[in-house]
């Protein structure tokens, strides 16, 4: 039998310019979902221009959430949003930093790969670009490959991106590439109008680094007239109709809806010489939705964490609550609790209004008290609780000291000296020096307990999860936590580490070594988030009943 011919992969590229944070992410992200939903295979790639090798080793202030995939690649938040659109997984190649072309580039001149010859950014770095750009494509796996290129054209750091795309642009056939700039029209209030001229600028310096973008979509509070989208094209050098207009919306999963009805999906496959007749099915995304924007019930979660000043740092968790608040047909309102400001003078204030509580990651002894603090009284008090890698073992420290009758016990990451260390760094974790990209990174397996809430949640007894962290619960401690009620009830069938605790009798009392957060997609919310979100809804309906 013949084999079938080798897929070949055409390369859309998503350029932002005038102001970072327009959204270059969420509108490749709904472009890839209408191509989706058309019947192509479609995947997403970032490329970020800072030189850290990944976001591993930065503060999430700097830069927001690390985001893991399952070969345990530690990735820019963008790459959640990908998943959480597309529901298909990313990997290592979806993510490349300049630190990491940098660092194959010099690895290879150390080598003595380029014969002695002068290393600069053209050829080796552009090339090393390139050869990741279209990696890929390169699969046989998709139709449509889309590149985001972090950073705004003009910044220092992205003109060895934009130089390597354009290369691409011109190395390849006319309909093989697309390049998607993403600009800015602002509303000055003094004058009453829309204003273009950002938009000129921008294209302009993009036109200077020798690439004419095809298409144009422009963030704007008001709708674009289209006398102004003529102007734009016209100034541009775009057609009409490649002038596309993204309005402000109330949550980005409307998004894809906004592009499909400024008919982005149709301009790009025009414009890639692609034939596709099929309707665009979106009817599970609409439910979706509609299940969001119309809730019969709403309830209130607290979050326990150190960062919360930068909602970004728990993007994954705020957006696995809005697909678990969907799945139930319920508001989800976070209420931002800063750990450091919990004391046992105000845990009662700050936390009894509250239908649930998540003690969310973290690294570092900062705000351990009032992750202490906030699990005690959930517990005592009967209030569904999740806790998640950090606040799973904040609440082993807790029940250590407070139930099991462990005085000080406490983790080696922030008590070296502890006397009762029931959280403890791992074996392969004690002779590393080397802080990037050395912790358990990736999707590992998990073994549930039979009959316990966790497979009753998920409806199975072997599962998979993602990773990230170094320090893990101390077996050594596991019977004398049994024995006084705390359960393991997801262990790691490769090397017996506890993944999973739970309380039986509690309303719903979780905590887990992995992070279910960034396995939760719109067509697939997390069973756990599902089921918090489920149990704090019952709670809350529960103290409504008693108070009427």
């Amino acid at each position: 039998m013949a084999s079938k011919a080798r897929k070949t992969a055409k390369y859309i590229f998503v350029t932002g310019g005038v102001t970072s944070s327009l959204g270059k992410g969420i509108i490749a992200s709904s472009l890839a979902k209408l191509l989706q939903a058309r019947g192509l295979s479609v995947t997403i790639q970032k490329f970020d221009p800072y030189i850290n090798i990944d976001p591993g080793t930065m503060n999430p202030y700097e830069h927001g959430e690390c985001y893991v995939t399952d070969d345990g690649a530690e990735t820019d938040l963008d790459l959640g949003h990908y998943e959480r659109f597309l529901n298909v997984s990313t990997s290592q190649a979806n993510n490349v930093t300049t630190g990491r072309v940098y660092h194959n580039v010099i690895t290879a001149e150390r080598r003595g790969d380029f014969l002695g010859k002068t290393v600069q950014v053209v050829p080796h770095i552009t090339d090393e670009l390139k050869r990741n750009m279209m990696l890929l494509g390169q699969t046989g796996d998709y139709d449509i490959v889309i590149t985001e290129i972090g950073g705004c054209v003009g910044d220092i750091e992205s003109l060895p991106f934009l130089e390597a795309v354009r290369q691409i642009k011109f190395e390849l056939e006319h309909h093989d590439t697309l390049i998607i700039h993403l600009t800015l029209i602002p509303y000055l209030n003094s004058a009453g109008e829309l204003k273009t001229k950002p938009t000129q600028h921008s294209v302009r310096m993009l036109q200077e680094s020798g690439i004419q973008p095809d298409i144009l979509v422009c963030r704007t509070e008001h709708p674009l007239p289209i006398e102004l989208r003529k102007k734009i094209a016209l100034f541009c050098n775009v057609q009409v109709n490649s002038v596309i207009e993204a309005m402000d919306a109330d949550t980005i999963y409307a998004v894809p809806l906004l592009m499909l009805k400024e008919r982005l999906d149709q301009r790009a496959l025009y414009m890639l010489d692609i034939y596709n007749d099929k309707d665009v099915d979106l009817d599970a995304w609409k439910t979706f939705l509609s299940r969001l924007k119309n809730p019969i019930d709403a309830i209130k979660i607290g979050l326990v964490g150190k960062y919360v000043e930068l909602h970004d740092a728990y993007k994954s968790i705020v957006e696995s609550f809005i697909h678990a608040g969907s799945a139930n047909e319920c508001k989800v309102t976070i209420e931002w609790i800063h750990s450091e400001s919990l004391t046992p003078e105000n845990v009662v204030e700050k936390l009894a209004d509250l239908d649930g509580v998540l003690v969310a990651p973290g690294f570092g002894e900062r705000g351990i008290d009032g992750k202490i603090e906030a699990i005690q009284y959930v517990r005592e008090n009967g209030i569904p609780f999740f806790g998640i890698c950090l606040g799973m073992q904040m609440a082993v420290i807790e029940y250590g000291r407070n139930v099991v009758g462990l005085e000080g016990a406490h983790s080696v990451e922030m008590d070296a000296t502890t006397e009762h260390p029931v959280i403890n760094l791992m074996e392969d974790q004690k002779d590393v020096s080397n802080k990037g990209g050395t912790m358990r990174l990736g999707a590992y397996p998990c073994r549930l307990k039979k009959d316990s809430l966790a497979n009753r949640i998920y409806g199975k007894l072997n599962i998979k999860e993602r990773h990230r962290h170094r320090y893990e619960f101390n077996n050594k401690y596991l019977k004398a936590f049994e024995d006084k009620g705390m359960m393991a009830t997801g262990i790691n069938p490769d090397n017996n580490l506890v993944e999973m605790v739970e309380l039986p009798g509690h309303p719903f009392y979780v905590g887990v070594q992995f992070h279910p957060e960034l396995k939760s997609t719109v067509m697939n919310p997390h069973p756990l988030f599902v089921n918090f979100v489920k149990a704090a809804l019952t709670y809350s309906l529960e103290k409504r009943a008693v108070i009427s």
